[in-house]
């Protein structure tokens, strides 16, 4: 079980190593990339590949021991491979929620999405207990191809479906403690992953999906013309204004982002997102979701009309396209030896491992082509890639997380009704913040990432926002209430005295495709 640990705690863990990253890498203090910006650590580049919708028990239940059936991709763990607060036998056959986690095959990678609301995702845990997923969280009615079935909730892969995750595990650093910062959806988990923040919120109409302000459900981006519905503004700034302010190279990449019909300023007419793939179940699922797009919620940073940038050298800085960019404009980066400093990466639907039009092994080929064209490409040796989750989709996961925010509203349910943790006043006063909220898997990739490691750090989505804050901006916070203040670090899952060698899967089957 985690040991709660109390804001003072936490922030005085956070102050004592942004206080000792200078005096530790000395080196780095001075090292410059291309656009000549320095850095706290050896670390230059940073991609953040921001997935979706999975609790850590869903991909990592039983890591690293898998089941290995014939005719399925084989997962053998290396010698000495620590192990990860999974689940246990007793979990898997007398476990407290009216159904036992069954593995997921293979051949069964599209499912219903579940219940991942603020509220449900809350009753689930049960004050702790973790044992009332079946009655609030879980989904078993869906559309072909996607499959449900009693006890859904509950189920997991193991290493034969999500090989390549287990392997970038088993290669490099891979955290069984972190947590998405507040219950609830995807929204709020980009809104945090960037800010901190989910306060501040102005919807265009009432809705359920912003409450006294607070974004807690799924609303699109006012300043998206791909939006549609309820659409929400939000103030205050985010880590693009602060790397801007800084001058520091940066880009948010995600698929479909490119209209498939500009627009037309003489006519009014907005820009279209209308591109598709198919995903591995023969379903033809858009590309673009504006609710997954976190800049765009914020006038500052917002790229309204989805321009492109002005040239490939343009992108990372400042032009029309304001940092906000379609993934192909990654790739043009990265081949032109362009990469910016920090890069956030958002797959197109299909690839995003949303359970409902996404699954694992289309999620697999995105993941692996990245990180394979990353690893072969000039800027590696100062690269780290965060693989991280937006939340999980409410999935069934046994350790309850940390409350180190509590909420009291209509909308809170985790310890009584209307208390979410207790009655404490909440940071800044912001209620329907909750958290931290479901376990969510992390991951850290690169030559400076200890190998075979699993870090037990109390983490969330806002230390990645930390880990940018430390490296490019002197330790400088968001204020105004963000978790970044009270986050931990990414950085005991680095070690920055030696280089671990690239790993280059097979997209199809996860294994390694070079030795």
């Amino acid at each position: 079980m985690t040991r709660r640990r109390t804001r003072l705690d936490i922030i005085a863990a956070a102050a004592a190593v942004a206080a000792t990253l200078a005096s530790t890498f000395p080196a780095a203090a001075s090292a410059k990339d291309h656009d000549e910006q320095t850095t706290a650590t050896p670390i230059q580049h940073l991609v953040v590949i921001f997935q979706e919708n999975v609790s850590f028990d869903h991909y990592f239940a039983t890591y690293p021991r898998a089941t290995n059936p014939e005719g399925e991709p084989a997962f053998h763990a290396a010698p000495h491979t620590p192990a990860v607060n999974g689940l246990t036998p007793a979990l898997l056959t007398h476990n407290p929620n009216a159904a036992n986690p069954m593995r997921l095959d293979r051949s069964e990678p599209l499912t219903c999405d579940q219940n991942h609301d603020y509220t449900p995702e809350q009753k689930a845990f049960d004050g702790g207990k973790m044992d009332r997923f079946v009655e609030n969280t879980q989904t078993v009615s869906c559309a072909a191809p996607d499959i449900g079935k009693p006890g859904l909730v509950m189920d997991y892969y193991d290493g034969n479906t999500v090989t390549a995750l287990w392997n970038y595990a088993q290669h490099f650093a891979l955290s069984d403690n972190s947590y998405d910062t507040v219950f609830g959806p995807s929204t709020p988990g980009a809104l945090n992953l960037i800010s901190g923040q989910t306060h501040g919120a102005t919807p265009g109409s009432v809705d359920s999906e912003v409450v006294s302000g607070t974004v807690i459900g799924d609303p699109n981006p006012t300043f998206d013309d791909c939006s549609a519905g309820t659409t929400v503004a939000t103030s205050g700034p985010n880590v693009g204004d602060l790397l801007n302010a800084k001058g520091t190279t940066w880009g948010f990449f995600q698929g479909g982002f490119r209209p498939t019909t500009p627009a037309n300023p003489s006519t009014g007419a907005k820009a279209v997102c209308g591109s598709s793939h198919t995903n591995v179940g023969g379903a033809s699922v858009g590309d673009y979701s504006a609710h997954h797009e976190p800049f765009q919620y914020y006038a500052s940073t917002a790229n309204p009309h989805h321009l492109p940038p002005s040239s490939a050298a343009a992108i990372g800085h400042t032009d029309a396209a304001n940092h906000q960019y379609d993934l192909t404009d990654f790739t043009t980066a990265l081949q032109a030896g362009n990469l910016p400093a920090v890069s956030f990466l958002k797959a197109a639907e299909y690839q995003d491992g949303h359970a409902g039009y996404s699954d694992p092994l289309d999620e697999q080929h995105f993941l692996v082509n990245t990180l394979n064209a990353l690893q072969r490409s000039k800027d590696w040796r100062s690269t780290a890639v965060v693989i991280a989750y937006d939340d999980s989709d409410g999935w069934y996961d046994h350790q309850p997380s940390p409350i180190i925010n509590p909420s009291q509203s209509p909308q809170d349910a985790l310890t009584a009704p209307g208390i979410c943790g207790s009655t404490a006043t909440p940071l800044a006063g912001f209620a329907d913040r909750c958290g931290y909220g479901p376990r969510l898997p992390l991951l850290v990739i690169s030559p400076f990432a200890k190998q075979n490691f699993v870090d037990h750090t109390v983490t969330d989505q806002s230390s990645i926002l930390r880990f940018i804050e430390d490296n490019w901006l002197s330790g400088q916070r968001i204020g105004g209430g963000s978790f970044d203040a009270l986050a931990g670090p990414l950085i005991p899952m680095f070690n920055f005295h030696h280089h671990a060698g690239t790993l280059i899967l097979d997209p199809a089957t996860g294994a390694r495709a070079e030795r």
